[in-house]
């Protein structure tokens, strides 16, 4: 490729809005690892582990108060009458869910997850563990703004803030609050960086921008059939990420969700990828859904030409990469990491079919999809991590990754010779 057709690559929102998604993914997980570095130095690997399944913890509740509005927003902001009550409707009616969520999951702490419990024993902990919670929520309905003005460059800014922001704090908090240090830094970080990107971002991607606090009824109903089918799906696609912390640290041990944790996180690096060409697909799809097909194949090129190259060398690199982080992440990760970086080829070309369902409005079949991954890895994983450990959570994900690819492949394949044989 020489350098005029890179710049026109460049030039292609498909291909200049995935690239900065990634670019976002890299720079946050990137610096991600460097706060967990941190973090080992300072904190025991307990700390660590139950630190993380509160993070995971406040992300499963921000994803619930969502109401699926994030994935709504890009698909009808571009073509929306009234995209400044859009916006704002989005950021009410999500931070009162988040309000009330909280209060649910800390009255019943000890049954959901009995490990973090401790959260709830003193004041400070609790009005802390509420605002984050709100922050989370609130930055994801503002991401999928930039992705739906196609100016995901917004995103990655409000994101590097925050992981720039996260690094020196756990340090300063260390002595103060153990596990809940790292998600004090975590948490502090991310608000400081959402308010940044309110005042100074979101009114230069749209215009005449003014925060309300009012609820359009009539714009959430407009949107609320698609917003709750993406909703379910969305709950259903990080269900795993989020829990399988929750499970780790309450079934086996902090240590060893720490070991767990870091390996995840190495290999969502990878994830990524796909992820980013995907959400490109999706917003280029809302703007122009007659070229779909064509889009979506070459978002899939795109993503085999970075995503092959980065297996490879987190394969190659994993071991000293995760000694990083102590001896002990090395010699209990690696093996989960290479699992799991290799299920990133299955994942990119599942991503890539998702977003063709959600420009079609296939929501049924994105749901049911998403469900099957879902409850077979979170279910099957409750009862075998006893017994075999982290590793047999990494071959349950892989294998219902490769099972759903072959799905993807032969229902695209039935469909593709349907449509010929109408020509």
């Amino acid at each position: 490729m020489n350098i005029s057709q890179l710049k026109q690559h460049l030039a292609d929102p498909l291909y200049r809005n995935s690239l900065f998604l990634f670019a976002n993914t890299l720079v946050t997980t990137s610096l991600g690892f460097f706060f967990w570095m941190v973090v080992a130095r300072y904190y025991t690997a307990y700390e660590v582990g139950v630190s993380a399944a509160i993070i995971s913890t406040i992300n499963m509740l921000a994803l619930i108060s969502t109401l699926g509005m994030d994935t709504a927003i890009i698909r009808f902001l571009p073509k929306a009458k009234k995209p400044l009550e859009m916006i704002n409707s989005s950021f009410i009616l999500c931070g009162l869910v988040a309000l009330i969520v909280v209060a649910i999951f800390l009255a019943g702490v000890e049954v959901w997850s009995p490990a973090t419990g401790f959260v709830r024993e003193n004041s400070m902990f609790i009005f802390a563990f509420v605002m984050f919670a709100l922050f989370w929520p609130l930055s994801g309905i503002l991401s999928s703004v930039f992705i739906a003005r196609r100016r995901t460059e917004f995103a990655l800014m409000k994101d590097t803030i925050f992981s720039l922001l996260k690094i020196p704090l756990p340090i300063l908090l260390a002595l103060f609050f153990h596990a809940f240090g790292i998600v004090s830094s975590w948490g502090i970080a991310a608000g400081i960086a959402l308010i940044i990107a309110l005042v100074l971002f979101l009114p230069r991607v749209q215009q005449s921008y003014k925060p309300q606090f009012r609820v359009n009824l009539s714009v959430i109903r407009d949107i609320w059939k698609y917003s709750a089918g993406n909703y379910f799906a969305h709950l259903f696609t990080s269900a795993p990420s989020l829990l399988l912390p929750i499970i780790i640290v309450n079934i086996l041990s902090g240590e060893q969700n720490a070991y767990f944790y870091i390996a995840w996180t190495m290999a969502s690096l990878l994830f990524a990828i796909p992820v980013a060409a995907s959400q490109s697909l999706f917003a280029e799809g809302s703007h122009f859904e007659e070229q779909l097909a064509a889009n979506a194949r070459r978002s899939f090129k795109f993503i085999l030409l970075l995503l092959i190259p980065a297996v490879i060398l987190v394969v190659a690199l994993g071991k000293w990469l995760l000694l990083l982080f102590g001896e002990a992440y090395s010699t209990n990760g690696l093996t989960l990491l290479w699992i799991l970086g290799a299920s990133s080829l299955f994942i990119g070309v599942n991503s890539t079919y998702y977003s063709i369902l959600r420009v079609r409005g296939r929501i049924r079949e994105l749901i049911a999809i998403r469900a099957f991954i879902s409850i077979i890895v979170i279910v099957i994983s409750g009862l075998i991590t006893p017994e075999v450990g982290i590793v047999g959570i990494g071959y349950i994900w892989i294998g219902v990754q490769a099972l759903v690819s072959v799905y993807v492949l032969l229902i695209v394949r039935v469909r593709f010779r349907a449509i010929k044989a109408r020509q």
